[in-house]
């Protein structure tokens, strides 16, 4: 035979032998097992799931009087998209692809606030896989028609700058001014206006307007609503139910090819955001614990999760949108100190937090729990394995 066709032939064995290797649950189904299956202690992780629902959030179920309180300090702190009140403590713990614990309402939809940003990230980092964004260090004002990076500051801020927070953009959007959002305690207005300007890529700032930015600027790449590519490329390939929601605010429809479209938020700041249950949550973390892979099919390249993964200069802890690395390499300690170092997370205020761990092939969604608590949590988690 020939060596080349040899060599093809037991590459593709390889790759099917890794593939089967993995259980991939298929829409509307997804395994269950045991605890001592997969090699995990039930009763350690009994009790981690009890420290978690013993350490639920104390803040309001009402997410409208929740947000409300929060931005009572901000300018123009308006809620402008939707909301609900929320549900149960809730999580699901996949160990080795199979579910192995399962509390509160599972499949109830809920905002999830911040973790909208990793959902956003992912709709760009389809665009740049496909090549619709050429670079992802070429200034966003290239790819869009409108006035939002005009000027000697803005016209420098890269898609790089926006996913990792650092482009301190400088403007409106929304009715929502950039120095508004999570401004410095006790600061009149005159003088938030008046805060220094960094330049791109030297200072990090959590910052939902310039998030909500980079929505619109993907809105303009792709041509088409961002959830409709969420859902043609990852939420059905993935298996993900017909449940989930990407809402905006009443304010943000443009004209997009003659029709009105509305550019989704990346967070729940002022409503509005992903609402999505706790499983649709999992498949997504899952995807991300196998590579980007699902199934034999790369649905995001292992390229974009590495830079994903690579921290941002200014913030080590930080990577792309909404990606919470658990590196140490600046000295300073890990984010979740009871978790390997390059575990991640996906967090969302409440807290909504997802949580991808590779060297324990394992993914963890946890909605509504104290942050304060969530590393004693994991730790109780990982003592089970």
């Amino acid at each position: 035979m020939n060596k080349r066709i040899q060599n093809i032939l037991v590459l593709w064995l390889l790759v099917s032998i890794s593939f089967a290797q993995h259980y991939y649950p298929p829409y509307g189904e997804w395994e269950r097992k045991q605890p001592s299956e997969v090699g995990m202690s039930a009763s350690r992780l009994n009790r981690a799931i009890q420290f978690a629902i013993k350490s639920e959030s104390g803040d309001s179920r009402v997410l409208s009087e929740y947000i409300a309180s929060g931005l009572a300090k901000e300018p123009h702190g308006e809620i402008v998209g939707p909301t609900k009140p929320r549900g149960d403590m809730t999580g699901v713990v996949v160990k080795n692809g199979y579910i192995v614990a399962e509390w509160g309402e599972i499949d109830r939809v809920d905002m999830t606030f911040s973790i909208s940003k990793t959902y956003l990230s992912t709709v760009v980092g389809l665009a740049h896989d496909k090549g619709k964004i050429r670079n992802i260090h070429d200034q966003v004002g290239i790819y869009m028609p409108t006035d939002h990076f005009e000027g000697d500051h803005n016209s420098k801020i890269t898609w790089d700058h926006l996913l990792r927070q650092t482009s301190h953009w400088q403007g409106t959007l929304w009715d929502k001014p950039d120095w508004a959002d999570r401004p410095p305690k006790n600061m009149p207005w005159p003088e938030l206006q008046k805060q220094p300007v960094h330049a791109p890529g030297t200072y990090w700032k959590y910052n939902d307007v310039r998030v909500n930015l980079l929505a619109l600027a993907a809105l303009h790449v792709w041509r088409k609503p961002l959830p409709q590519v969420l859902k043609k490329y990852i939420m059905d390939p993935i298996g993900a139910s017909n449940t989930w929601r990407w809402h905006g605010y009443k304010n943000s429809w443009v004209l997009m090819d003659g029709q009105m479209v509305q550019s989704v938020s990346g967070g729940g700041h002022w409503g509005g955001g992903m609402w999505i249950s706790a499983m649709d949550h999992a498949r997504f973390g899952y995807l991300y614990l196998r590579g980007g892979n699902w199934s034999g099919k790369q649905l995001v390249s292992k390229n974009w999760i590495n830079m994903a993964r690579t921290p941002t200069t200014v913030h080590n802890g930080y990577g792309y949108m909404n990606w919470f690395l658990n590196s140490t390499r600046d000295g300073s300690q890990k984010a979740i100190p009871s978790a390997p170092e390059t575990a991640v997370t996906f967090r969302g205020a409440g807290s909504n937090i997802i949580y991808i761990d590779w060297e324990n092939d394992l993914v963890a969604v946890v909605r509504w729990i104290d942050r304060r608590h969530f590393n004693e949590f994991i730790e109780r988690l990982l003592l089970a394995l």
